[in-house]
């Protein structure tokens, strides 16, 4: 990056920051700083997990079409859309009683390690917006507010620390910003008001992490060293683009960068190093190779990694076109990585410390509510195949998937309905329930938090996230 370029990032990184004081530990909270083992009388459970992988499907995965299917309707034409519910037939998984959606045979075979919860509501955000809904799933939050919100993964590196003193902490691999909007999509993946030094490390793609993050040969180590000095000179010159909370955790993020170029943690973004039989089988693109690096940085000490399959409007799980056609492809993107990942860390002897939580921002459903504008796109009663499978947005239902980290294998919580739209019926749970369940296995409590401006923030909205106990070992 160009010095000029740089100042300019920074400029723009200080109107976020500029009038914000350090955030202040709730006093409800400090009490359990010290082990978090009982909060107002209530016993909070020893830490299961050290470490987080976030499998992020983006765009909306149609639980009917994934976790939890319903009677396939096959294609005829003039067939009322709201009829087809399953596009796939259902496959016997790991736990008895137990099925998933077909193109999943790999996840099927290890939904033993696997606690499904298949019946998480999504907020009345009124119109349903991916952005909205992403914002609120990674931070707990909803947009718009007046005070950056920190993403989950800043949430825990900040409250956990650093698992070791070179690998990067947390971690986000998959998502570009080149398409409109891609500014909704980057107010989520910060620090927020914790401070720069907790935001992720950004890799778009894994196969160029290495090159990103090597220096070139005629820059050195040398060279590298005096840039990475102006880059610090710059900041301490920024004066008032930013407060002095800010301004120091901006310092402290660049010193961790410096540490991680010239530590034994880069190896771990060089993927073309891992054998090649386990990178074939994690090679289904990027999606897939980067649940590779992830697992790579797991076991070099991050301790929040997030893999997405890109969010981009339209695009991968945002099916609302050739629905059928288009999600068999993104199962044969998925199903195996995700699947590897498990089975490696188990292998490793890492699954028990690592929660793998795999979660969309809300589900679709493969029908579309009446509407004449639905009628003259031919899309509430089929009359070709290109309308099979075609989803729209639902916020009933979804399912959130966690193996390994202290869950109880071969659970399945909630149950939803077997007709249109195929809301839950038993056992509803929302976002912050989910929340505060990963974060008690991390030995985090929900009403941990800051005050910022005046206002309290907690890691669970309102510090009232309750934990889903059944799925909990």
């Amino acid at each position: 990056m160009e010095r000029r370029e740089f100042l300019t990032l920074l400029g723009q990184a200080g109107l976020y920051t500029a009038a914000l004081k350090a955030p202040l530990l709730l006093p409800r909270a400090a009490s359990a700083a010290a082990g978090f083992q009982a909060i107002d009388g209530v016993t909070v459970k020893p830490a299961k997990a050290k470490a987080v992988v976030l499998i992020w499907l983006a765009g909306g995965m149609a639980h009917t079409e994934t976790f939890d299917p319903k009677p396939v309707v096959p294609f005829s034409k003039g067939l009322d859309s709201r009829m087809v519910l399953s596009t796939f037939p259902a496959i016997p998984t790991s736990v008895d009683g137990l099925q998933i959606s077909k193109g999943l045979e790999n996840i099927a075979q290890v939904m033993d390690r696997a606690a499904l919860i298949r019946t998480v509501q999504g907020p009345d955000l009124g119109p349903v917006l991916h952005t909205r809904h992403q914002y609120h799933w990674h931070t707990g939050y909803v947009p718009p507010l007046t005070v950056l919100a920190p993403h989950m993964g800043a949430w825990i590196t900040q409250t956990l620390g650093p698992r070791n003193d070179y690998a990067p902490p947390f971690v986000e691999i998959g998502q570009g910003f080149s398409f409109t909007g891609a500014e909704e999509v980057r107010a989520y993946f910060t620090g927020g008001f914790l401070g720069s030094e907790y935001g992720p490390l950004h890799i778009e793609r894994p196969t160029e992490a290495t090159k990103r993050l090597t220096p070139p040969k005629k820059l050195g180590r040398e060279g590298l060293q005096k840039r990475l000095e102006l880059h610090k000179e710059a900041v301490e010159s920024s004066g008032r683009e930013m407060s002095d909370y800010h301004q120091q955790s901006l310092l402290r993020s660049m010193m961790r960068t410096q540490k991680l170029l010239f530590s034994p943690a880069l190896n771990a973004f060089q993927i073309d190093q891992e054998p090649k039989d386990s990178y074939d089988a994690y090679n289904t693109g990027d999606f897939g190779l980067g649940c590779l690096l992830a697992r790579r940085l797991v076991e070099a000490g991050s301790r929040f990694v997030e893999v997405t399959s890109e969010y981009v409007p339209f695009g991968t799980w945002d099916t609302h076109k050739n629905g059928h056609t288009r999600t068999k492809v993104l199962k044969q993107l998925v199903d195996r990585p995700i699947a590897k990942l498990v089975l490696d860390l188990e292998e490793r002897g890492l699954l028990d410390e690592t929660l793998v939580v795999v979660a969309s921002e809300f589900s679709r459903v493969a029908g579309r509510n009446p509407g004449q504008q639905q009628k003259k796109e031919g899309n509430l009663y089929l009359t070709q195949p290109s309308h099979y499978g075609l989803h729209r947005h639902f916020i009933g239902a979804g399912s959130v998937v966690l193996f390994g980290g202290g869950v109880k294998g071969g659970t399945v919580y909630g149950e939803t309905a077997p007709e249109f739209p195929c809301d839950a019926v038993k056992d509803p749970v929302t976002v912050s329930q989910v929340h505060a369940t990963i974060y008690q296995l991390l030995g985090i409590p929900p009403d941990f938090g800051y005050e910022v401006e005046d206002r309290p923030f907690y890691v669970t909205k309102d510090a009232k996230g309750t934990t889903i106990s059944p799925v909990i070992a």
